[in-house]
């Protein structure tokens, strides 16, 4: 039969004291859980994941083990040394008899059997159901997602980092707002779902209220005076508004639909911000003096 190094399986260095064979034992248990994971090989993952828990978190079990030594490595042919039943407190073979409340050793391998077979079995089973007597609810865990106006404006997927430093792929779906949740079915703690509040980042053009968009757009003081057709950025790319005759600092238009998409989109709302340019040689001054002498009767602060 082939040894097995269950240190190995669980990932875990010989010296791991016994919270860290539990931990590790727990990540890969709800990892590959044949209820949870249908990919080729699970199952029988799993069925090695419990075994070597079964050994290394029975100190008893544990200690006989070690006594192997360990120079041995998973693969290599193996027979028990010359009087290892008497070293397991004279316990039959599972060869002969039972692997104390595991069946004959069914769920387990030869391995384990020609050295277990005598001693009873701290979880009286280790069927699926149960997990070899760990048995977790699961549970929703929360997180937040941080998204662009874009992401949501297009939707769409990208890989994103959460909080506990775990890499998934999530989809975005189109016109989600913020506060809203995302959840991922069976990304949770012990296989539960994972629910990711929407945030949204700091965007450097728009600022947004529910789904209406707004921003700010300057104009020269022709195009507001005498009015023009000018260009204003939207999610969706830029567009051509028409910027009626007269208009002023402050004047707020709309653009329906240009606002987060839903059954009934939002609007973008944009504001006018007259700059006036600088003089910056003689013949723009003058140009200047001309108009305040044309202009003598406007007055800006009433």
């Amino acid at each position: 039969m082939e040894y097995k190094d269950y240190y190995k399986i669980l990932g875990v260095a010989r010296s791991a004291s016994a919270d860290e064979i539990k931990k590790a034992y727990r990540k890969l248990a709800r990892e590959f859980h044949p209820d949870k994971n249908k990919a080729k090989g699970a199952e029988e993952r799993f069925k090695e994941i419990n075994e070597a828990n079964e050994v290394l978190s029975d100190a008893e079990k544990r200690k006989a083990y070690d006594a192997l030594g360990a120079n041995w490595r998973s693969g290599q042919r193996f027979e028990p040394p010359p009087g290892w039943d008497g070293q397991m407190g004279g316990g039959r073979s599972a060869r002969g008899g039972r692997a104390g409340g595991f069946g004959g050793g069914g769920d387990f391998s030869d391995f384990f059997s020609s050295l277990f077979g005598g001693m009873g079995g701290a979880g009286g089973g280790a069927g699926f159901g149960n997990m070899g007597g760990f048995a977790p609810e699961a549970e929703d865990s929360r997180d937040v997602l941080t998204v662009s106006l874009e992401e949501s404006f297009h939707g769409g997927s990208r890989r994103v980092q959460l909080s506990s430093g775990r890499t998934l792929d999530v989809k975005i779906p189109k016109g989600v707002t913020e506060g809203k949740t995302i959840r991922l079915n069976g990304q949770g703690r012990y296989g539960g779902d994972l629910l990711l509040e929407i945030r949204f980042a700091p965007h450097p053009q728009f600022e947004l209220k529910e789904r209406d968009l707004s921003c700010v757009v300057a104009v020269a003081p022709w195009e507001a005076a005498l009015g023009a057709s000018i260009d204003v950025p939207t999610l969706g790319g830029a567009v051509q508004l028409k910027l009626p005759a007269g208009s002023q600092s402050g004047k707020k238009l709309r653009l329906k639909g240009r606002g987060l998409p839903a059954a009934t989109p939002g609007d973008q709302l944009v504001e006018i911000r007259v700059v006036a340019p600088p003089a910056e040689n003689d013949e723009q001054r003058a140009f200047y003096e001309e108009m305040a002498q044309k202009f003598a009767g406007f007055k800006p602060r009433g």
